[in-house]
């Protein structure tokens, strides 16, 4: 009996990779799957590759009793509950690296888009022509060069958006759980306590993980510290901010803007949020480059076939797991 690995949305050559090893491999297409469909596809799978969207609980696990590896499509695994996963002895793999510099790249386009008025520009020629060369302040927007920026977690993501800054001529400001003196010195960054990054930058980036730590790290006090004239990007996981909070700063003209590419009750958006011209909105897309999709697909097959092999799969996130069968 082939093994059965249950994946969604998919790009068909890593699907062939697994068919070439002799797994049986079943496919969702088209909208997201609720947890009874995932249940009913999966029933019997040894693998999953899963998206954020897919929610992976100790009710979801507890119903897959052959289940052996979920392979997360991201670098984050709060859709997936990690410490039920090892209970049950089934591993845990992500994807980092692979999308580290598609999402920086996000993260300033963001930034650039917020700082510059380029949504709000291109919708008013689009509904009401081109307004020609004027001093009224209707796209009047920010200068980047030569601001301040400040980034909130400086893992990979974090400097390598710090890295761009550096052609900005821009000064930065980092605040993460631990210094970090190699990427102070390589890139010129200065570590400050969040408050002070919050008052002295001019553009604030957020790239943590999502934890029980930084679950609203960002609130109505933190969003009072900034200027009025400062960006907030968030490109790390929507709850990071109390996003009722920060729909009422920006109401308020209390910040400038904000570039969001993640939301706190994802699918689902704040309607204020999508009301108001000083934000600009993607949906989740910061890995979202072909060339950065297809390494994410295929680092998760790697991480699938090594376990199914009986092998440590390369991104295994929670390694206990691996340690208590390797000494059982």
């Amino acid at each position: 009996m082939a093994t059965v690995v249950v994946t969604t949305r998919f790009f068909p050559e890593e699907v062939e990779r697994l068919i070439q090893a002799g797994h049986e491999v079943r496919v969702h297409e088209g909208e997201p799957l609720g947890k009874a469909g995932l249940l009913a596809l999966a029933r019997d799978a040894e693998a999953l590759i899963v998206l954020l969207s897919d929610r992976i609980d100790d009710e979801v696990l507890g119903n897959l009793p052959r289940l052996r590896i979920v392979a997360n499509l991201g670098v984050g695994v709060d859709n997936i509950d990690v410490a039920a996963a090892t209970r049950r002895g089934v591993m845990v793999t992500n994807t980092p690296e692979v999308l580290t510099e598609a999402t920086a790249d996000l993260a300033w386009a963001l930034l650039l888009a917020v700082a510059r008025r380029v949504v709000e520009a291109d919708r008013d020629l689009r509904q009401e022509g081109f307004p020609g060369w004027t001093f009224l302040p209707k796209h009047l927007g920010l200068e980047v060069f030569g601001k301040t920026l400040g980034i909130v977690g400086f893992g990979r993501i974090g400097q390598a958006v710090a890295r761009r800054a550096r052609g900005f001529g821009m000064t930065i400001l980092y605040h993460s759980r631990t210094r970090k003196p190699e990427a102070e010195n390589a890139l010129g960054a200065r570590f400050s306590p969040l408050e002070e990054l919050l008052r002295e930058s001019d553009f604030v980036v957020l790239c943590v993980p999502l934890s029980p730590e930084t679950r609203h790290l960002l609130g109505a006090r933190e969003l009072s510290l900034m200027k009025k004239t400062a960006v907030l990007v968030n490109v790390a996981r929507g709850p990071v901010v109390d996003e009722e909070a920060l729909v009422r700063a920006l109401k308020e003209e209390r910040i400038w803007g904000a570039g969001l590419d993640v939301f706190e009750r994802e699918p689902e958006v704040h309607p204020e949020l999508l009301r108001l011209r000083n934000v600009v909105l993607t949906p989740h897309i910061g890995s979202a480059t072909w060339a950065t999709r297809r390494r994410m697909a295929a680092l998760a097959v790697d991480n699938v076939l090594a376990a199914l092999r009986g092998e440590q799969p390369p991104t295994l996130v929670n390694k206990e797991v691996w340690t208590k069968r390797a000494t059982a």
